[in-house]
């Protein structure tokens, strides 16, 4: 396949181009309740996963750190700020996500332990769901695999 040079010097395939994965950020906030541990999840509103449990997240904008992203997307869906993000988990597996091959980053943050949820944006809802209730079925896409991490 013919190879093209950049405006930067680098080298592409001339007919691939750019076809880059999609960046996206999910946020996982925690809290300890006599129960066990709670995480803060969204019922998701739209397909793919429509009415599965999700950590609350979306698209990294252009020009946008991640870090603020998923600080973003937090309020954006759940209406709880967050602060602290720390980087728990990378997925990329082309194949995570119909729409296309979507890596995401899932950072722990913190929040207001006491915060009550409002669901906005992509979430038909948001709550605080003890982690030991879940089961894979319940959950969005790969996020069943986090949820093990953290029960571990």
């Amino acid at each position: 396949m013919p190879l093209r040079h950049t405006r930067s010097g680098g080298v592409a395939l001339a007919d691939e181009g750019f076809r880059n994965p999609a960046l996206a950020v999910d946020a996982i906030a925690l809290r300890k309740c006599s129960l066990g541990i709670e995480a803060l999840l969204i019922t998701r509103k739209a397909e793919p996963w429509k009415g599965k449990l999700a950590f609350p997240g979306g698209f990294v904008d252009r020009g946008e750190d991640p870090e603020v992203a998923v600080l973003r997307e937090l309020m954006e869906e759940t209406g709880v700020s967050g602060s602290n993000p720390e980087v728990f988990a990378v997925r990329g597996d082309p194949g995570r996500d119909p729409r296309q091959h979507i890596v995401s980053i899932f950072y722990k943050v913190e929040v207001d332990e006491d915060a009550g949820p409002v669901a906005g944006d992509d979430a038909a809802e948001a709550e605080w769901v003890l982690i030991e209730d879940l089961e894979c079925e319940d959950l969005a896409g790969d996020h069943n695999e986090v949820i093990e991490q953290i029960r571990k």
